[in-house]
């Protein structure tokens, strides 16, 4: 529980960030430009984490060690506000801001989802996944909370502090964490990648490729909302409608998950989640009023939940240790680099194409890379399972005509 009430109150602390951040940055610096600086630079070592954090994720294997990572995170963070404090906020402190946090979560993020499994390993069966689906919910309910609130403090006055309030935050999230032991991986072996963690997970895999591209296509909805919005002279209507119904509906979802994961076969219901994914982000684009955005971006925030709840019981249920920590790490990977690469292009796409048409492409994409993803996945099956029918009927021919055996 207080690896959940660490995660959760760090994770609402950095939605009023990213309220005050942009503000504090423009008014410091002047430079629109500037505004994006510590958080793409934080992307970073997350999307290279493959490479330089291989061993170094196995390192993350108690709350100790956790609180260690949460001390570096809340330095990143206190470098802003501490720089505007005197007047020094320059593109070199957002950088590094960026850069060190950056670090700091590729292994933090994995690590304490890994210590929640491990947790749950020792209540019972299916109890990591039971945590993990909660770590997303309270996730998703602070991104419901979290805005409007830092947008409140914002209006009373309270930018700078909001700032600080996050790094207290995660140093709080740390140290909660303290005594939490999870399972610790021998010394003498390799650090296992990720791409060969995977071996012998396909069900992994194809999860991977459904939610990647749920990622990269996630900018359509509050990018896409918000010029919606904009250009209907009712700035942050649609977005706030979107969102509200999003989180509404993940929370539902949340708690029908682990009954729904628990009948269907993961992969399959992975693919069925964004294929419904998709089909909302075109029933956006199609109905695009306020109380129809708000309900379809609740079933929206229903079935991703379900895909997402259905690729972690594959993973805590084939692995531990140190492969865990590996699958958990490329599953982050998976979500950034869909996510920055989608935000990378999106705005430019949805100038070009408009933000009605790019919600409907952006649905198009998404059901189809997922309903590939279900037909691939039937076809690798019905292929490893012929070899092993026709074995059953040689042997069965055989018990009929032993003179046949030759």
């Amino acid at each position: 529980m207080f690896l959940l009430a660490g995660s959760g109150s760090a994770d609402l602390a950095l939605r009023f960030t990213q309220v005050a951040l942009p503000l504090v940055v423009l008014q410091q610096t002047g430079s629109v430009a500037a505004t994006g600086l510590a958080g793409g630079c934080a992307g970073v070592p997350v999307l290279l984490s493959p490479w330089w954090a291989r061993r170094a994720r196995q390192w993350v294997d108690s709350g100790s060690r956790l609180a260690v990572l949460a001390v570096v995170q809340a330095a990143a963070l206190a470098m802003v506000p501490a720089a505007a404090v005197f007047g020094l906020l320059q593109a070199w402190v957002l950088i590094a801001s960026g850069l060190l946090l950056g670090c700091a979560d590729a292994l933090s993020a994995p690590g304490r989802s890994a210590l929640l499994a491990d947790t749950g390993d020792r209540w019972g069966p299916d109890r990591a996944v039971l945590l993990l689906t909660w770590q997303d919910g309270i996730r998703r309910v602070g991104m419901v909370v979290g805005a409007p609130a830092g947008a409140l403090a914002v209006a009373a006055g309270f930018t700078d502090s909001m700032l600080w309030v996050e790094a207290g935050a995660v140093l709080i999230a740390g140290l909660l964490a303290i005594g939490i032991v999870g399972e610790r991986s021998p010394d003498v072996v390799e650090a296992p990648s990720i791409r060969g963690s995977l071996a012998g997970r396909p069900d992994v895999l194809y999860g991977w490729i459904a939610r990647g591209t749920g990622s990269f296509t996630w900018f359509a909805f509050p990018l896409g909302l918000s010029v919606i919005g904009a250009e209907r002279s009712r700035p942050g209507v649609y977005l706030a409608a979107g969102m509200s119904g999003y989180g509404l509906g993940s929370v539902v979802g949340t708690i029908a998950s682990l009954a729904v994961v628990r009948r269907f076969s993961p992969a399959p219901l992975a693919a069925l989640a964004w294929t419904l994914m998709g089909l909302c982000w075109i029933g956006m684009g199609i109905w695009t009023t306020p109380p129809a955005i708000a309900g379809v971006a609740a079933l929206s925030g229903a079935t991703l939940v379900l895909g997402i709840t259905a690729i972690s019981r594959v993973i805590t249920r084939s692995s531990t240790g140190a492969e865990r920590r590996a699958l958990l790490s490329g599953q982050t990977v998976v979500v950034n680099a869909g996510s920055s690469a989608g935000l990378l292009v999106g705005g430019s796409v949805i100038a070009a194409a408009g933000a009605e048409h790019t919600l409907v492409g952006a649905g198009c994409l998404t059901a189809a890379v997922a309903l590939a993803v279900l037909v691939l996945r039937r076809n690798t099956a019905a292929a490893q399972s012929a070899p092993c029918q026709t074995a059953i009927h040689v042997r069965r021919d055989r018990d009929h005509h032993p003179g046949r055996a030759a």
